[in-house]
Order: structure tokens, then C-alpha cells, then sequence
């Protein structure tokens, strides 16, 4: 790649993105490997997707185009869902046009709508990547629709006639650092337990993970530092708890040295967020999941299921998570270390490290690739 950006004449590639972490954190880490191999890259996202791109190169050109979803806003925001779509679609239309992509890639969310319903319109070689282990609403409509799906979990739930290729979630280059460090088995020595929710999910991790620590035996307890993630207006009552109980804790709403955290852990405890699944699964630890019982079409459950089913992480849902319960299981993973052990190498082998590298070589192969103008429907 020349010093001033890739060359105009090098093939572009769009990635089309919501703008929640889930959907970016992909995305950015294919824009990054794709300039690295020579190609142009443009973000296609919304106004509010935009705010969520500090971490992308700054060579990565940014194109706002209008979207919408029903799931927000008044009678009369909604109305105008179908007319800002297609207002985005038509700009996002205009653009390839102008400068023509090899490939489009869409990572989810509302914003990716307009870039590949255009692509879609001008037959454009596109695909899409799902992070979750069922497709979230924007991939399901678009799944018949391009030439490749990805997916970040395997199984993914695809509609009949769809095939996806497992390709798995990328993972932010701090994990990878850290990729199968070595596991220290619980011991009679200090020993650590991570604690770690999304935004909208950590509030209920900080409501029964503390009561559970405190249930523990006193000489585990000894042993124990714990770093618990915690939403802002949650700190000071989950720090107070720890600290009243005896427990060296350190609470905070996000910790830099997450990656880091995870790597010294004898146990993590954790939503089952596609990401957190995926940074779990490289480094290589023990864990307990908890689904988010919102999650409109149970997604998180999908996500474990994969570690789960190889015996590295036990699940509780929702609706079971209590104090006894969640304290029985930890002292099982902390009383066991072989089993322990087990886990953790169980989980390292569900990892998959190279998944950055299978999505360049899928769009490039689709670049390669003389594919038909249009998908069968």
C-alpha cells in the first residue's frame, strides 16, 4: 500500500455496518486486513454508525447514507422507514456508479441496508457476514440474496437453500496476542475470576454474581481477586458489596486490559455475546454463560452453544441464575482443576484465530470468481 493510501486504481471493496460494536468490530478488522493486501476500502453506514468509527484507518473512506428501522421511533418516524431506505438505496446506488466495487460485504444492522440493496440492484458481487449463531433481521432478508454468507458461529440457523461457510468472528488484535496462553489450573494460590457483561446485559451479572462469590468457602475466598465489569450507575453498590463481604475485587464500567484479564482467569463469567464468545474460545478459558434472555430471537443461546456442547462452558439461562446455584457451579470449576484443565483446552479448540484471514479469502475469491449476476432466489 503506497505511504498516502492504497492506489485508485486498486479494486474497492465496501463493507456495509450498524453501529454497535457487534456489527463494527468485524468490519473493521476486514477493512484493516484488505488494505493490508492493497485494496480500497469505504464504510457504508448511517449517521449513528458513524459515531463508532474512531478505531477504523484513516484511510478507510466513511459514506453516510440515510436508513431507518421500525424498531425505533413514533407512528410517523416509521412511516418514513420505507422512504429513507430508499432514499440511502438510491444514494448508495449513485456512488457504485461513480466508482464501481468488486465486492460488497455486510455485517448487519440496519445502516448495511442501503449499500446492499444497491449492490443487489447494479449485481454486484456481495456477501454477508453474521456474527451470531441465527441471523439477525437484516441478514435473514439479504440471505437469498448474495453470493456468499458467512458465519461467525457454526451452526448458524440459515433459511432452507441457504448455505453458509463457517468463517468465524475476528477478534481485536490485544486477544490475539494472547491466543491459547498458557492455563493455570485452580490451586491453592491466588487465583482470578473474571466477570464481564455487554451494556445492555451486565445488570443482572452485578445483581447475583457478588451474592454467589460471597457464598463461596472462606479458603477460596482467600485466594480470590475478581474483576467484575460493571455499568457506571452499578459500581458503587457492586464495589460496596465485595468490600463488606471480604472480597478483593476490582469493579469498573470497562477495563482496558480486558484481554489481559481473560489470559490470567481461572474462570471467566460472561454474557454469550458473539465477541465475547469468540475472545473466550482464542485465548482459551473455562467459562459460565448467561444467555441474554432478551435477545429477541435468542441469538446468545445459539452463540454457547458451540462450547457448551464441547463441554468448555457450562450455561445458565436467564431465568435460572440465582446465588446457590451460580455459587455451586463456580466451586466446581475451582474445586476440580482437571476438569478445569479440560475446559479451558476445550475451549482453545473451538477458537478460530485465522478468522480475519477466511473473510479476505472468501472476498477475494468472489472477486476472482466469474459468479452469475444474480443469486438463485
Amino acid at each position: 500500500m503506497a505511504r498516502g493510501g492504497p492506489d485508485s486504481r486498486a479494486p474497492l471493496l465496501i463493507i456495509a455496518a450498524g453501529g454497535t460494536g457487534g456489527h463494527m468490530f468485524p468490519a473493521q478488522a476486514l477493512a484493516e486486513a484488505m488494505l493490508r493486501r492493497g485494496w480500497r476500502v469505504k464504510l457504508s453506514t448511517d449517521a449513528r454508525g458513524a459515531r463508532y468509527t474512531g478505531g477504523f484507518p484513516h484511510v478507510v473512506e466513511i459514506e453516510e447514507v440515510p436508513s431507518a428501522t421500525f424498531a425505533r421511533g413514533g407512528v410517523l418516524a416509521r412511516l418514513a422507514v420505507p422512504f429513507r431506505i430508499g432514499l440511502g438505496t438510491a444514494s448508495a446506488a449513485w456512488k457504485m456508479l461513480r466508482d464501481r466495487p468488486a465486492v460488497v460485504v455486510g455485517f448487519g444492522g440496519y445502516p448495511s441496508i442501503p449499500a446492499l440493496a444497491a449492490a443487489w440492484l447494479l449485481r454486484v458481487r456481495r456477501m454477508i457476514h453474521e456474527q451470531n449463531g441465527v441471523l439477525g433481521r437484516v441478514n435473514q432478508v439479504f440471505a437469498r440474496r448474495v453470493h456468499a454468507v458467512a458465519c461467525g458461529m457454526w451452526p448458524t440457523a440459515l433459511p432452507k437453500g441457504v448455505t453458509g461457510v463457517h468463517t468465524g468472528n475476528p477478534v481485536r488484535a490485544a486477544v490475539m496476542q494472547r491466543e491459547g496462553a498458557p492455563y493455570i489450573p485452580p490451586g491453592d494460590y491466588p487465583m482470578s475470576l473474571l466477570v464481564f457483561g455487554g451494556s445492555q446485559g451486565a445488570r443482572i451479572l452485578s445483581d447475583v454474581v457478588p451474592e454467589a462469590v460471597a457464598k463461596l468457602p472462606d479458603e477460596l475466598l482467600l485466594n480470590l481477586r475478581v474483576s467484575h465489569q460493571a455499568r457506571d450507575e452499578d459500581m458503587e453498590r457492586v464495589q460496596a458489596f465485595y468490600t463488606s463481604h471480604g472480597v478483593n475485587a476490582e469493579v469498573a464500567p470497562f477495563f482496558q486490559d480486558l484481554p489481559k484479564r481473560m489470559a490470567e482467569a481461572q474462570l471467566v463469567i460472561s454474557r454469550a455475546g458473539a465477541s465475547s464468545v469468540a475472545d473466550i474460545s482464542v485465548i482459551g478459558r473455562p467459562s459460565i454463560l448467561v444467555p441474554l434472555a432478551a435477545a429477541i430471537r435468542d441469538e446468545q443461546t445459539a452463540n454457547a452453544r458451540a462450547l457448551v456442547d464441547a463441554d468448555a462452558a457450562i450455561l445458565i439461562p436467564e431465568s435460572l441464575l440465582e446465588p446457590e446455584a451460580l455459587a455451586a457451579h463456580i466451586r466446581a470449576v475451582f474445586d476440580n482443576p482437571d476438569a478445569a484443565v479440560k475446559m479451558a483446552h476445550a475451549a482453545l479448540a473451538q477458537g478460530m484465530p485465522d478468522a480475519t484471514d477466511r473473510l479476505v479469502e472468501l472476498v477475494e475469491g468472489l472477486a476472482r470468481a466469474r459468479a452469475p449476476e444474480q443469486p438463485e432466489q
